[in-house]
């Protein structure tokens, strides 16, 4: 572990944030950082293996991008929410969902304070 660098699971961050739980396949997983973007394809190429994604898109392809990411969770900022098929394709891949009602910069800040 780096030193001076905190690590939050899944489960605490939605605990201590007041984040709600969409898909939690391993809430378990430990996040080491967080990314905020809405570009896919910029995502896939920035966002880092076990980050904190923040965005408000909700299409399908935010669960391909997280599983290539390989995310340890997407947070859906701005009360997103997701259709009912997006959630089961982000429990057969493994991809936790939780969801903020804050925009994206706030949402960061709160992320921001656990890690």
């Amino acid at each position: 572990m780096t030193p001076g660098v905190t690590r939050v699971k899944v489960s605490e961050l939605i605990e201590k944030a007041g984040f709600g739980a969409v898909t939690l396949p391993d809430a378990e997983r430990e996040i080491k950082g967080a990314y905020a973007g809405d570009l896919l394809s910029w995502v896939m190429g920035r966002a880092k293996a076990d980050d904190a994604w923040i965005t408000i898109m909700s299409n399908i392809n935010v669960v391909a991008v997280a599983s290539l990411a390989d995310v340890a969770c997407v947070v859906l900022a701005e009360d997103v929410e997701l259709d009912a098929e997006i959630k089961k394709t982000a429990l057969e891949k493994g991809i936790n969902i939780i969801s903020s009602g804050k925009p994206i910069y706030e949402t960061a800040l709160e992320i921001g304070r656990y890690l």
